[in-house]
């Protein structure tokens, strides 16, 4: 197993740094204030101000410390918008490990919403509150199947650079058959062989301003 480290960003949140990869599980700019931007602002805000729906169905894919889910049921409780989320993971963060990291403090969290969301079973749909519940699949994401489920996917999995395989033209066509019609994917990168894979998926792909410390991201839509 690759060695891990707890680290702390600029905006004063942790995450986990691989040393061998040189590689983050989120920006070292700030995890927080690029998990709100990419995946709060720019997909679920962008999908409810176009869309009204009342469950929505969000796919991550890269669970790892599950900030993006703890942040989504935060925004569910003040919302009032019933999410179902399920958030994949090959490889999942140990529970020693997320006892480390700072989100309960720094996101002003309730204890019962954190540990419910990060004590809930692996492979089973559990109720974290009346309007978030949430499903963790333990899972490749070249076995993903999943057709015209969900609403936004998140798609977080480590960097092309790093895990090249995971952001090729098969795997966006996955997400894609994964959506709805109209659904969103929203990504950090901004890379040109990205889009390009995600265009020849059937997307419709949109540069966005990227987070603090990145010019640049990436929005697609199932058309």
């Amino acid at each position: 197993m690759l060695e891990r480290e707890i680290i702390i960003t600029n905006d004063g949140s942790t995450t986990i740094h691989i040393p061998e990869w040189n590689e983050q599980y989120h920006s070292k700019h700030g995890a927080i204030q690029e998990s709100k931007h990419v995946f709060i602002k720019k997909g679920l805000y962008y999908y409810l101000q176009n869309k009204k729906t009342s469950a929505l169905n969000i796919l991550e894919i890269g669970f790892g410390t599950g900030l993006n889910a703890i942040i989504t049921l935060l925004e569910s409780n003040r919302l009032q918008q019933s999410i179902h989320y399920t958030g994949v993971e090959a490889y999942p963060v140990e529970m020693s490990e997320i006892k480390k990291l700072n989100y309960l403090v720094q996101l002003n969290c309730s204890k019962k919403d954190y540990h419910s969301l990060h004590q809930s079973p692996w492979e089973e749909k559990y109720s974290c509150n009346d309007y978030f519940s949430i499903e963790k699949r333990k899972q490749f994401f070249s076995e993903i199947e999943d057709k015209n489920r969900y609403h936004i996917i998140y798609f977080d999995a480590f960097g092309a650079r790093v895990q090249p395989d995971l952001w090729t033209e098969r795997i966006f066509v996955k997400m894609y058959n994964a959506l709805v019609a109209g659904g969103v994917l929203v990504t950090y990168s901004a890379k040109g062989s990205v889009r390009r894979a995600m265009q020849s998926a059937g997307f419709l792909v949109e540069r966005l301003p990227g987070p603090p410390g990145k010019r640049e991201m990436l929005r697609a839509t199932k058309i």
